[in-house]
C-alpha cells in the first residue's frame, strides 16, 4: 500500500529469519504409519464390535449428482418406528440418527427401513455384564459363535453401492410412439398452461353461465 501525504515513513524491515519459520512435513511416512497402527489398535479395541456406524443410504443433492447415492448423517424417527427400533436405542447399538432430516419420499423410507431391519437381524448384542442376560440380548449360542477378533466394518457387511442406470434408459424414436401420441415436452407445456391459467379460466366459465342465466 502506497504512502500518501506528508506522513512518517513506516520502518519495515524484509531481512526476517525467514529460514526458522519454514517448516517441512518431512514425517509424513511416519505419520501414515501412526496413523495405520491407531486405526488397528482401535479395532482391536472395540472387536468385536464395528468401528464404524451404521448410516442411511441418501441421494446427493441437485440434479446434476442425484442420481448417485451415499452415505446420510443418520436415520429418521420415522424410519426408526418402521423398523422398530427405538430412537434411544438406536445410538446404543451403532445405528446413526439424525433428528433433522426427513422423509420426502416412499422410496427413501423403504429403502432405509430395509437397511435397518437387515442390520438388525445380524446384530448380535453382548450382555453388559459377563454372564448376566437381559431381554434383547442375543443368546449364548450366538455370542459363542462371533470372532472375538473380527475387525470387519458395517459398511463392509452391508455395502451402498450405486446401480449402473446407462442401461436402464433407452431412447424411442418419434416414429415408434402411438399416433396421435403427444411428446413429453408438449404435455409438460400444456400442463403448465393449465396450472397457470385455471383461475381465469374458472372466472371465465362463471361470467359466461351468469350471462347465459341474464338471457334466460
Amino acid at each position: 500500500m502506497a504512502i500518501k501525504h506528508n506522513q512518517q515513513l513506516v520502518k519495515n524491515h524484509f531481512r526476517k529469519d525467514w529460514q526458522r519459520r519454514v517448516r517441512c512435513h518431512f514425517d509424513q511416512p511416519g505419520k501414515k504409519v501412526s496413523r495405520r497402527n491407531a486405526r488397528v489398535s482401535r479395532a482391536a479395541k472395540l472387536a468385536p464390535r464395528p468401528v464404524d456406524s451404521l448410516r442411511p443410504i441418501v441421494r446427493c443433492p441437485t440434479v446434476k449428482y442425484n442420481r448417485k447415492v451415499r452415505a446420510g448423517r443418520g436415520f429418521t424417527f420415522a424410519e426408526l418406528k418402521e423398523a422398530g427400533i427405538p430412537r434411544k436405542l438406536a445410538g446404543t447399538i451403532g445405528i446413526s440418527v439424525d433428528h433433522r432430516r426427513i422423509n420426502l419420499s416412499t422410496e427413501s423410507l423403504t429403502v432405509n427401513v430395509a437397511r435397518l431391519k437387515e442390520y438388525k437381524a445380524r446384530l448380535i448384542l453382548f450382555p453388559r455384564r459377563k454372564g448376566v442376560h437381559k431381554k434383547g440380548d442375543s443368546s449364548k449360542e450366538d455370542i459363542q459363535g462371533v470372532k472375538e477378533k473380527s475387525t470387519r466394518s458395517v459398511n463392509a457387511v452391508l455395502p451402498i453401492i450405486n446401480e449402473d442406470l446407462r442401461n436402464a434408459i433407452s431412447e424411442v424414436s418419434k416414429s415408434d410412439l402411438p399416433e396421435g401420441e403427444e411428446g413429453a415436452y408438449v404435455r409438460l407445456r400444456r400442463a403448465r398452461s393449465d396450472a397457470r391459467y385455471v383461475g381465469a379460466r374458472e372466472k371465465r366459465a362463471a361470467a359466461k353461465a351468469e350471462a347465459a342465466d341474464a338471457k334466460k
